[in-house]
């Protein structure tokens, strides 16, 4: 009994040598497999897909050129806007400097009478009433039409800074006429100023609102198939745009659109 069961034990044995020897040969097989899968799976990955590649760069370039377009609209929008105040701002500093300019004719009109003798009047309790009256009244008008600040009002009715009620109403109407000059020609320079910085602000926008429309039609250029390379394109600002190193006689900024 021994005997047979060691001699079936002895003949089972190559057997099941050949059996584990298979299993470990699939076994070995199979991790492999498993091992060098993922190098082709990150290979696959790592190969460049042309077409891919090109939708991915087209629909970057057309989200670029919808919002460089915003920005062009905008930017236009803008110097439109300001060009409107700079029109605004000269007609208001054509109107000041013909203001002036009557006034400084008034004024050299009644200087040059000036030479003419004062007439002879009663210095009366009654004359003086009266030119100080006419000082009074001549003053309110003026300050109506706005030749006089209420501020200048205030010295004429209080008699303060040269203001004398006493004197002849011709040599008060040239010290009235001078006062109005002055302060025209003041608001004349104010108005020019406003004007000057109108068209800085005008010409700034229309830069760079040409500078955003050839950027904007760069873009939407690039866009286009075609054989021809496409230009690389970057963002251009209104910070970016040159200042104009000459000004015009009147101060007119380029037309934008």
């Amino acid at each position: 009994m021994r005997q047979t069961l060691l001699y079936h034990f002895l003949s089972n044995v190559p057997v099941a040598a050949a059996i584990w020897s298979v299993l470990l040969v699939f076994a070995l097989g199979l991790l492999a497999v498993l091992v060098a899968r993922p190098e082709r799976d990150v290979a696959a990955e790592a190969a460049p897909d042309p077409a891919a590649e090109e939708a991915v760069r087209r629909a970057d370039l057309r989200r670029y050129a919808d919002e460089v377009a915003v920005a062009a609209a905008g930017a236009a929008q803008t110097a439109r806007r300001r060009r409107e105040q700079w029109q605004t701002a000269q007609a208001a500093a054509d109107r000041a400097w013909r203001a002036y300019d009557e006034a400084e004719a008034a004024a050299r009109r009644l200087a040059g009478a000036a030479v003419l003798p004062e007439p002879r009047t009663l210095r009366t309790p009654a004359e003086y009433a009266a030119r100080e009256r006419w000082l009074h009244h001549a003053a309110m008008a003026a300050h109506w039409r706005g030749d006089l600040s209420a501020r200048q009002l205030a010295d004429v009715l209080a008699h303060r800074n040269g203001w004398d009620p006493r004197r002849h109403p011709a040599e008060q109407e040239i010290v009235l006429a001078r006062v109005v000059r002055d302060g025209r020609r003041a608001g004349w320079r104010a108005a020019a100023e406003r004007e000057r910085r109108a068209w800085r602000d005008a010409e700034l926008a229309a830069e760079a609102a040409r500078a955003l429309a050839a950027e904007a039609c760069a873009a939407a250029e690039a866009l286009r198939p075609g054989p021809a390379l496409v230009r690389r394109t970057e963002p251009v600002t209104a910070a970016r745009a040159a200042v104009p190193a000459g000004r015009p006689a009147r101060f007119r900024p380029a037309r934008v659109g």
